[in-house]
């Protein structure tokens, strides 16, 4: 709408030094004092006034603004028209604003600015004797042939156009609805449903990217985590309480990790975990600090008792291989194991 109204002065602007070049290097057959009064200033403030009205409407009652929009255009249409029909063809300038209206897709719209052409046409044919000794009865039916055509023409326009945009709008929901069913699935098959952690298969993906990104000198960390005594869990209580247990302390390790970090479930009660972004020390102290608040945290299912857990962790080196690095920290999660349980061992406890 505000391309409409810079449009609206471009032709303002483009009319006023039209006929100001006329008048001053044609013969123009009409003295100064009229040119400049009647047919350069006048006709130009009034066409400025309509314009701004309806610039002044689109800020402050933006709903109506179509309609001012059309009306200060259809006024200007009939000052161009009445200046100028010596240019026979100078009425079709009315035919404009109901092809220009379908850019909104409204019929309503279209349909009121026919109807404003109409009327328009109909006011200068009355009143405005040199529009009428331009116009005999041929341009007159043709002229009222040509808006009935326009606006049913434009009509059809808008309802194809709608009709396009829907079919556009289906496609693009069905587009949408399929991308995220593919996500979802994608999603699906990168978790392990229970905890909601990467599964197996994902934790090689990141395992093995981290290993490229290791040998251009980011450093990591991997860390396993074992569920203590966890068959006996099992075994005791049922496999449904094993399952809440095994959500717990996927939750606990998902809160306490960063979002550079990457957490899965390897398999059974065991967890995976690459550390990035952060030294040896802070590493540790992170799995740790997991470590301590699962076994601070009771268990109503397991009648208040609590879980502990068993951690290996190690750093990468340049020495290390994909397997090297990872039998390293599992040999390091079971001497945990080996040794009381409910702790971190690490490869720096053994320099």
């Amino acid at each position: 709408m505000r391309g409409f109204i810079f449009t609206y002065w471009t032709v303002i602007a483009g009319h006023f030094f039209a006929q100001l070049f006329s008048f001053l290097f044609l013969d123009y057959k009409t003295s100064a004092p009229f040119f400049y009064s009647h047919i350069l200033i006048f006709p130009t403030l009034l066409m400025c006034s309509v314009t701004a009205v309806a610039h002044l409407v689109l800020y402050r009652a933006e709903r109506y603004s179509f309609y001012s929009l059309f009306a200060a255009g259809t006024i200007i249409a009939m000052v161009i028209i009445h200046l100028n029909m010596d240019i026979h063809i100078i009425a079709a300038v009315m035919l404009l604003p109901i092809f220009a209206s379908t850019i909104f897709y409204r019929l309503s719209l279209t349909w009121f600015t026919s109807l404003l052409q109409i009327v328009a046409f109909g006011c200068m044919y009355q009143w405005d004797h040199w529009f009428r000794s331009f116009m005999g009865s041929f341009d007159l039916v043709a002229i009222i042939l040509f808006f009935a055509l326009s606006t049913f023409a434009a009509s059809a326009v808008i309802v194809s156009g709608r009709d396009l945009v829907h079919d556009l709008e289906s496609a693009m929901r069905s587009q949408q609805q399929l991308l995220v069913e593919n996500t979802v699935m994608s999603l699906r098959s990168k978790t392990d449903a229970l905890t909601s952690l990467y599964n197996h298969m994902s934790f090689h993906e990141f395992y093995d990217k981290a290993l490229e990104f290791a040998d251009r000198g980011a450093l990591f960390h991997l860390a396993l985590i074992d569920i203590d005594n966890f068959k006996t869990i099992n075994d005791t209580f049922g496999h449904r309480v094993g399952d809440t247990v095994l959500s717990e302390v996927a939750r606990v390790i998902k809160e306490r990790i960063s979002p550079a970090d990457i957490a899965a479930r390897y398999g059974g009660e065991e967890f995976a975990l690459l550390l990035f972004e952060q030294t040896f020390e802070d590493a540790y102290n992170l799995v740790d600090r997991i470590r301590a608040e699962i076994a601070e945290t009771g268990h109503a299912e397991l009648q208040g008792r609590n879980v502990t857990i068993s951690a290996g962790i190690k750093s990468y080196s340049s020495a290390s291989s994909k397997e090297s690095l990872f039998e390293r920290v599992d040999a390091l999660l079971y001497e945990a194991k080996r040794t009381g349980k409910n702790k971190v061992v690490s490869a720096m406890q053994h320099v």
